[in-house]
């Protein structure tokens, strides 16, 4: 007699030790034993008996139960272990959980460490992170197709990011050319959308006018942020660094004693390590950092990880906020400098120095790293002084250079 819901719902374990069968129809049967109810399906596959779960009641039904058998008898009519299938979908999910487009870009990066500066590698995966993770991280790289990358790419691009969205697509092509190369993959999609996104305008980062010197630093003092990232600012400009190398700085590569920050080349842009004097002012920001920071190993700490740097937005958002955005940029701040200096008489040489820009000639590179050292202390020295000078202070700097 096939089984109906009230008998299902009713059913009790006897309390015997291999549990309760109540009989349906075409080998279904209702499994109560100690743990709950189980609908399973007894079934003959190759001479041998066999047995398929099909759920737990009452969270499948009765009804539910019967169309999962059926579904399995007609299997089992075409000649197809479901027991097998089962197992093989299980394991085919796994291999694609593996293969998933996130997990791949992950072991891909990773294997970029080496060659790559911390803060390249950094806004690597920052990029993924944001803009393709959410939408092709959980997909097979099998499964992946022009469109949905597209999709994701278009996104990027209605925010008015059309230089990210290319870099975006280069690193997803990235990540399928090594999924190809490791055998996860055979064929790289991302090829096929070569014209496919809005051309970005090459535009140059803008700087700030140093006419306006004043008005920013007005901006900065009363701008509602947190200190450490007001501080950033300064280091920012009082050294003439890049945005990446001020990020990701260590407290262990700065010589308080003497005056100077070196930073390794795996950091530098040019892959080359460069030294930077401190001006009298750097030191007072590092001192006011030391007592927010001094206990990190790097001096802008990510406020909800310590062993990260900040993001890479953190000051271009700010000065956004101050009402900067497409004005200026925090790298507009090493071309403000750059024009101050050579508007002051400045050796240009020296200022190319100071700015980390590669310079062909290996031997006069090496003559220049020694022989401008102290020139470009003065120059770092009297910039911290022009720029105090800027924020109200009655410091008045000298051009050594220009003098007797």
């Amino acid at each position: 007699m096939p089984l109906n819901d009230i008998t299902a719902r009713q059913a009790k374990w006897s309390g015997k030790p291999s549990g309760d069968k109540l009989t349906d129809e075409k080998g279904l049967f209702l499994l109560v034993n100690k743990s709950g109810k189980y609908w399973r399906l007894k079934y003959r596959f190759a001479g041998k008996e066999k047995k398929l779960a099909l759920g737990v009641y009452p969270e499948v039904s009765l009804k539910e139960a019967r169309a999962r058998r059926d579904d399995a008898r007609r299997s089992i009519a075409e000649g197809v272990d479901p027991c097998l299938a089962r197992k093989q979908d299980k394991i085919a999910g796994q291999i694609a959980r593996e293969n998933c487009f996130e997990v791949l870009a992950r072991e891909w990066h990773q294997g970029q460490l080496a060659r790559w500066s911390p803060s390249h590698a950094g806004r690597v995966i920052e990029s993924l992170e944001a803009d393709a993770f959410p939408d092709l991280g959980a997909v097979p790289v099998t499964e992946l197709t022009a469109p949905m990358m597209l999709e994701a790419l278009r996104k990027v691009e209605k925010r008015g990011a059309s230089e990210t969205a290319g870099r975006v697509l280069q690193r997803i092509s990235a990540v399928m050319r090594y999924a190809i190369q490791t055998g996860r993959a055979t064929y790289n999609p991302a090829q096929d959308l070569k014209g496919a996104l809005v051309a970005a305008k090459k535009e140059h980062r803008p700087a700030l006018p140093r006419a306006e010197l004043p008005e920013f630093y007005r901006r900065l003092a009363a701008e509602p942020m947190n200190q450490v990232t007001r501080l950033a600012f300064h280091l920012l400009m009082l050294t003439m660094t890049r945005p990446g190398e001020v990020r990701f700085a260590r407290w262990d590569e700065f010589d308080i004693e003497r005056a100077e920050w070196r930073i390794p080349a795996e950091r530098m842009k040019m892959r080359a390590p460069h030294l930077v004097p401190l001006s009298r002012q750097v030191l007072a920001v590092l001192d006011e950092l030391r007592g927010l920071t001094g206990h990190c190993e790097l001096l802008f700490p990510s406020e909800r990880r310590l062993t990260t740097p900040i993001s890479e937005n953190t000051l271009s958002y700010a000065m956004g906020r101050m009402g900067y955005k497409g004005i200026a940029t925090p790298h507009g701040f090493r071309a403000l400098a750059s024009t101050t200096l050579n508007e002051e008489g400045f050796n240009p040489d020296v200022i190319e120095r100071q700015l980390a820009h590669a310079e062909r000639n290996k031997v006069r590179a090496a003559y220049h790293r020694a022989e401008y050292l102290d020139d470009r202390r003065k120059l770092l020295q009297w910039l911290a002084d022009f720029y105090e000078s800027q924020q109200g202070s009655n410091v008045q700097p000298v051009n050594f250079s220009q003098t007797g």
